[in-house]
């Protein structure tokens, strides 16, 4: 793997990272919500990111780099475990601190606990292994490429949005050890209408 050089790119390049990969985390979510359940919602935030997902690939920047094709397997056996050891911590921390399970894997096979499973780290390993080899590279040269002060501005409010987003919603689920959902949109069967469901707050 080539290791980082974190000189490379500015900290306004790191949020932009972390503002993107933060709506593509809600986007994968919530497709998995489709697919799984015929379902979209708004994963328990009030806005369509998920920070957790950006601050995951930017830490896994900061240790492994970028890989290159001689070392995808490498990389990936890396993901793979930082993703299963983060489900457990980040599942447990909830579990603990809002008396509710964020997410249940214990339907699936091969499950470890209810907060991982072999194969949704190898689901989540694979999209991060692709998103590093294909994608990283590209989309941080993009962000250099058009940086100024307009840009900082904006990623400095944008982050800080998601940043107070996670602490209110989190403390929502804290206070009223539930999840905080608003809406919910439905996806029924075939010749059916959308079915947009608002959820009254507690």
């Amino acid at each position: 793997m080539r290791k980082p050089i974190h000189s490379e790119y500015s900290v306004y390049d790191y949020m932009a990272l972390v503002i993107v990969v933060s709506f593509l985390g809600f986007c994968l979510e919530n497709i998995w919500m489709l697919f799984s359940s015929g379902v979209i919602d708004n994963r328990n935030m009030n806005f369509p990111f998920l920070i957790g997902y950006g601050f995951a690939v930017l830490f896994i920047y900061m240790v492994l780099g970028v890989p290159q094709k001689n070392n995808l397997g490498p990389f990936f056996i890396a993901c793979f475990f930082i993703v299963s050891v983060g489900e457990i911590l980040l599942g447990y921390a909830v579990e603990k601190f809002c008396g509710i399970y964020y997410w249940d894997y214990t339907d699936l096979p091969m499950h470890l606990t209810r907060y991982t499973s072999f194969f949704t780290s190898i689901g989540f390993s694979a999209v991060i292994t692709v998103f590093f080899y294909r994608f990283f590279t590209p989309l941080m040269n993009y962000f250099k490429l058009h940086e100024n002060n307009k840009v900082h501005v904006v990623c400095v409010a944008l982050l800080s949005v998601l940043v107070m987003d996670f602490f209110f919603s989190f403390g929502y689920m804290h206070s009223n050890q539930a999840m905080n959902l608003s809406w919910v949109l439905h996806f029924p069967a075939k010749g059916s209408c959308l079915d947009l469901e608002i959820i009254p707050k507690a």
